[in-house]
């Protein structure tokens, strides 16, 4: 095996090892130069970023939009400008000439056409109830980057007093330039709070303020990297500016996760007595193994999102991807030569000393032997925490079966925000609510009497209040339909569909806010099956590859989709029932939008396989060298449980400084995935797998034989170290190294592949010893330095009696 010691103590030096160390200090500065001209590659990316992409492009209504933009711009308008002409009517002729001069000058505007206002055209749509305010419309062409740009120029000389005016701005283009500038803003905000706090609770786990700032750095690496990807990217396709939010708090969350395993397994090797450079080796054969496949794991997640056509989607995959390999690379070349330059100094600055008062650092082996306690209670009560905890995460999701899907709007945006309360005031104060009706697109040949009489069969339709137009130009014409109602209840949905369905001499195209919702439903019902089947099954190849079991797979998928119910039930209690938004300062639209269960679920996915990879590897580990099925559950548990635990802590830390943001998606996504994360490790991974694994019992680890194969020649499991063999503390190297070869396997082999209740109480009850003793052979540094000393020697001589004991009454 890899991980093998000779008798000189020495582990082998693998190919990788050497690659990534040969050279340290190289490496590092490669590392530093890239990461200078990723900062220069990436700098200004937030600018070309596009704040859309909810809508499908193949769809009916993308098409419809295009044409209408394209040939009747007036119908497509894209800025409002509400005009408040005080205590004095909108039909005073003074404030009428002031609202035509405003108009002319709009029209006068490079990049602006289809002008036209309530003086103009006198529409009672585009005129309050109460007769002190009016709409001025207009479409500002081009991309989201030139419309962008556009309003940046003309805004402030329409915006505030005009006169006995005051006019704010509004629509759509204002809507989606507010909403990315404040994303920036509070992405800025979001990172200042998450990486101080994020560097305090690292100290607290490592203890060492060394140790702290490497996750930090792989972080920032990540990060950097991710922005000069996401930067060339938008050469060549769209990308939205929410996924920012994603790289940072995917960078933060993942390099942190995985230097912590690094770290934590370094230090293990290093309290062995291992030279910097073997620990680095053994650390890269065991941790850096578990690794790579989370990243995997975490990564094909994130990849599902490429098979949704809406571009939205696709930017948080393209970050993902990128983001995930980036701090997996970052962990497994950048930090293995760090820490072979730091050697013991990565347990240096150890600031936890000055809290101590004088308390034994080997104390700190308590950790690993809460943990253990916890997995020898859950297992032997296994039946109550498996039905306990599923019951209360299904009850937890109910509420989702609730939900009712829309489209993102103004109402993201914090009440104060101008484009906010321009269309709030139009909601509330206008008839007919301007911008909400559909329109249909007649495109070919066809009379006045052929129009005429299609007017007449849509008017006829039971939810349509009236219909206007025809507009023609060509071959060309446009009618607008006014339905009753809110703009995409589900009567506007059904709507959308009787249209389409109603017979014309000509090609007619649907389109409008509800029309594009209806269409962005329909392309993520078709491709939401195909993206939840290769999820799993790529998930169940990857964890088979990692275990060798057939059952530890269909367990993951299982079990990682549960403890996505509290997230999706808090959404919509939360969310679109408006619970506690005062509290979180956001104004409930009354509905989810249709991409965020998708998104909120790809990567709420990935992060939950991520911690079970974690965990698994570690049982897989021990159950590889002693065969015991409960021991090496127990023994997972208190390896993993204790890094899982501040690895969710600390992510959702930075999930939660993301969840400050004042857009509500951008609120929803932290927050949602915050609790996401913790369910996951405080529940899932410390009650619920134990539970079930202890009810498979050794049926857990079974594989049909030819799958056997299949897994001894490509299968991939974390290697092994002095630091994890059963018995190998400190000073007992050599005995471990026998043990593994089977030259004194007596002591150490299970003593009960069906290890009975008895047992399992005798373990919970005088197992402590043995737990004290697993935990002094690699838990925690501060335990593994003194555990040759007379009194960590004396607990596991009491660790060991105790064992046998249980063991001859078993």
């Amino acid at each position: 095996m890899s991980g093998d010691r000779s008798g000189s103590g020495r582990a082998r030096i693998g190919g990788w090892t050497r690659f990534v160390t040969a050279r340290p200090r190289l490496t590092l500065l490669a590392a530093l130069v890239l990461t200078a001209l990723a900062v220069l590659a990436g700098s200004g990316v937030a600018d070309r970023l596009g704040s859309g992409g909810w809508e499908d492009p193949a769809a009916e209504s993308t098409y419809a939009t295009k044409a209408l933009e394209r040939e009747f711009p007036a119908s497509q308008p894209n800025l409002l400008l509400l005009v408040d002409s005080g205590r004095s009517s909108v039909d005073d002729p003074a404030v009428a000439a002031e609202a035509r001069r405003l108009a002319e000058r709009l029209a006068a505007e490079k990049g602006v056409t289809g002008v036209g206002s309530y003086w103009q055209s006198g529409a009672r749509a585009l005129r309050a109830k109460d007769g002190h305010e009016a709409l001025i419309a207009a479409h500002i062409t081009g991309d989201e980057t030139a419309m962008g740009k556009t309003l940046d120029r003309i805004e402030p000389s329409f915006q505030g007093a005009h006169g006995s005016l005051r006019v704010k701005v509004g629509g759509p283009v204002a809507v989606r330039h507010e909403m990315q500038t404040i994303i920036k803003e509070d992405l800025t905000r979001a990172e200042l709070i998450a990486l101080p706090v994020t560097l305090v609770l690292l100290v607290m786990v490592f203890g060492s303020a060394v140790a702290a700032l490497l996750p930090l750095g792989v972080g920032v690496v990540a990060i950097l990297g991710t922005n000069a990807v996401l930067r060339g990217l938008t050469e060549f396709t769209d990308v939205s500016v929410f996924a920012l939010n994603l790289t940072t708090a995917l960078g933060l969350g993942l390099a942190i996760d995985y230097a912590l395993f690094i770290v934590r397994r370094f230090r293990e090797e290093l309290s062995t007595g291992s030279e910097p450079l073997t620990a680095v080796g053994a650390t890269l054969r065991t941790a850096g193994r578990t690794v790579l496949f989370s990243s995997l794991t975490v990564a094909v997640s994130l990849a599902a999102m490429l098979l949704f056509p809406q571009y939205f989607l696709r930017s948080f995959a393209y970050a993902g991807i990128a983001v995930v390999l980036l701090a997996a690379a970052a962990a497994l070349v950048l930090l293995p030569a760090a820490l072979v330059l730091l050697g013991h100094r990565v347990n240096s600055l150890d600031l936890r000393r000055l809290f101590r008062r004088g308390r034994q650092p080997g104390l700190a082996g308590a950790e690993g032997t809460a943990w253990s306690r916890t997995a020898a209670l859950v297992m032997r009560r296994a039946p109550f925490f498996a039905l306990a905890t599923t019951a209360v995460l299904v009850l937890l999701g109910l509420p989702f079966l609730g939900v009712k899907f829309g489209t993102a709007d103004d109402r993201q945006l914090p009440s104060t925000a101008e484009s906010h309360v321009v269309q709030q005031h139009i909601r509330e104060g206008f008839p007919g609510s301007p911008g909400g009706g559909l329109e249909v697109l007649a495109e070919g040949r066809a009379t006045p009497a052929q129009y005429a009489a299609y007017k007449d069969k849509i008017s006829a339709l039971p939810q349509v209040v009236r219909v206007d137009g025809p507009l023609v130009k060509g071959d060309s014409a446009y009618f607008t339909v006014l339905p009753k109602g809110e703009a995409v209840d589900d009567a506007a949905q059904r709507l959308v569909g009787e249209l389409r369905s109603t017979d014309a001499p000509f090609t007619t195209k649907v389109t409008g806010t509800a029309a594009v919702l209806v269409d962005s439903k329909h392309a993520i019902a078709g491709q939401l099956p195909w993206a939840a089947a290769f999820i799993a099954v790529v998930t169940l190849l990857l964890v088979f590859l990692l275990t060798g079991s057939v059952l530890i797979p269909i367990q993951a998928v299982v079990l990682n989709a549960l403890s996505l119910t509290a997230m999706f039930g808090a959404v919509v209690w939360v969310f679109q029932d408006g619970h506690l938004s005062g509290l979180l300062g956001f104004t409930s639209p009354g509905s989810i939008e249709t991409t965020l269960p998708v998104l909120m679920f790809c990567v709420a996915f990935g992060l939950s396989m991520d911690y079970g990879v974690f965990l698994l590897s570690r049982i897989k580990e021990e159950y590889d060298h002693t065969g015991d099925h409960n021991r090496a559950v127990r023994h997972g548990l208190q390896r993993t449980g204790g890094l899982i635990t501040a690895a969710a802590v600390i992510l959702a830390v930075v999930m939660v400084a993301i969840g400050t943001s004042r857009v509500t998606n951008t609120k929803m996504l932290g927050l949602g995935i915050a609790l996401a994360v913790l369910m996951d490790a405080m529940i899932v991974r410390s009650l619920l797998v134990p539970a079930v694994m202890r009810l498979t019992g050794r049926a857990t680890w079974w594989a049909p034989a030819s799958l056997r194969r299949l897994h001894a020649r490509f299968g991939l499991s974390e290697g092994e170290s002095a630091s994890t063999r059963p018995g190998a503390t400190d000073g007992t190297e050599a005995q471990g190294h026998a043990e593994h070869h089977g030259q004194t396997e007596e002591p150490e082999r299970p003593r009960n592949y069906g290890q009975t209740d008895e047992s399992e109480q005798s373990a919970d009850s005088g197992q402590a010893g043995e737990s004290e003793r697993i935990a002094g052979s690699g838990q925690a540094g501060e335990s593994e330095r003194i555990a040759g000393s007379g009194q960590a020697g004396e607990s596991e001589r009491e660790g060991s009696r105790r064992q046998d004991k249980a063991a001859t009454r078993s």
